[in-house]
């Protein structure tokens, strides 16, 4: 008998024109077919996009505990340092004061995110965090600068956020192991971008991940984590309590993984949850300095808006609140998610 991977929903019938196949996935959905040409992305390639620009960011260790402070802007790559990819349009690195506080920092005219790896990390409509943060920074005058780096292109080294998804088994493998070759990611957070990662991204952040078997496979190491294949997979509602040291309110989400994740020393544990199995041990997530890792899906960043501020007020300092008008539909979203859980 042959199943489906863990984000493919009940695990009853396959998604249309998907079909089954052996191997239960600890972080994603069905493990997909054989891929064609030996190392290619197994989806359709988003057009490539040209980047140009000044270098990157430079700041403290980014698995320090402490919170995250001032990020001052680099002169040129440090010595040694491999070329970036092009960069990003000169009209958008002009740079403005931001504003004054705990999380002051130069603020960019634009925020650059970027997501990585749409065509193999994108399960669940995970694209909705990228929509989330360019929606919540433009309501505070905030510009965007969204990017998509597919898995045959250079990670760059100079955004301010990236995102990473969920994913299927054989895809977080690839993902891993190109993002490991590229080495922009971690030459990313090195100078002090945040780091946002869902599901399979969250499992490849840390330092090892179960694989299509179940084998351990080596991970980016840019977050004290370690995870592998559970007993039993986690699938539904999940609700968690924040660590209080962030600030932000209970997490709402959807969950489907067999995963188990281990927090290691150098982190701490995003929430505590209250509903749901989170990394299976009644704690979801985990976060150190600017990047923070979590399972849910939702997506997180819209059931969540405050964990959205938070990792935009990481990059452009204290943000000031919206208006009610602006956030009446995320608030009645909230409230009828944590309705249903509780009823």
């Amino acid at each position: 008998m042959t199943v489906l991977g863990d984000d493919a929903g009940s695990g009853d019938t396959p998604a249309a024109g998907r079909p089954r196949h052996a191997a239960p996935s600890p972080s994603g959905s069905y493990v997909p077919p054989p891929m064609q040409g030996g190392d290619e992305p197994v989806t359709t390639r988003i057009p490539r996009i040209d980047y140009d620009g000044p270098a990157g960011y430079q700041s403290g260790s980014p698995g320090s505990l402490a919170e995250p402070g001032a990020r001052p802007l680099a002169d040129p790559l440090l010595a040694g340092a491999e070329p970036a990819p092009p960069s990003f349009g000169e009209s958008r690195a002009e740079r403005q004061p931001g504003p004054a506080g705990r999380h002051a920092v130069d603020r960019p005219s634009a925020l650059r995110v970027v997501w990585i790896y749409p065509d193999l990390l994108s399960t669940y409509g995970d694209r909705g965090n990228l929509i989330m943060l360019e929606r919540r920074a433009r309501l505070r005058g905030i510009g965007v600068e969204p990017i998509e780096v597919n898995s045959d292109q250079p990670v760059p080294q100079q955004g301010d956020i990236y995102l990473l998804g969920g994913g299927e088994d054989l895809p977080q493998v690839l993902a891993a192991r190109r993002l490991r070759a590229g080495g922009g990611l971690t030459a990313a957070v090195s100078r002090g971008a945040v780091v946002f990662a869902v599901c399979a991204g969250y499992q490849l952040i840390g330092s090892v991940f179960g694989g299509a078997q179940g084998e351990p496979v080596e991970g980016l190491s840019l977050l004290d984590i370690s995870s592998g294949r559970g007993d039993r997979r986690g699938v539904g509602e999940i609700v968690a309590e924040v660590d209080p040291a962030l600030g932000i309110d209970r997490l709402t989400g959807f969950e489907n993984h067999q995963g188990v994740t281990v927090v290691g020393p150098g982190a701490r544990p995003l929430a505590r949850v209250t509903l749901g199995t989170g990394n299976g041990n009644g704690t979801e997530g985990a976060y150190a300095g600017r990047i923070l890792g979590t399972y849910l899906h939702g997506p997180a960043l819209v059931r969540n808006p405050g964990l959205a501020d938070l990792l935009l007020t990481w990059v452009a300092g204290t943000l000031p609140p919206l208006p009610d008008a602006q956030e009446a539909w995320t608030r009645q979203l909230r409230a009828e998610r944590l309705a249903a859980v509780s009823a």
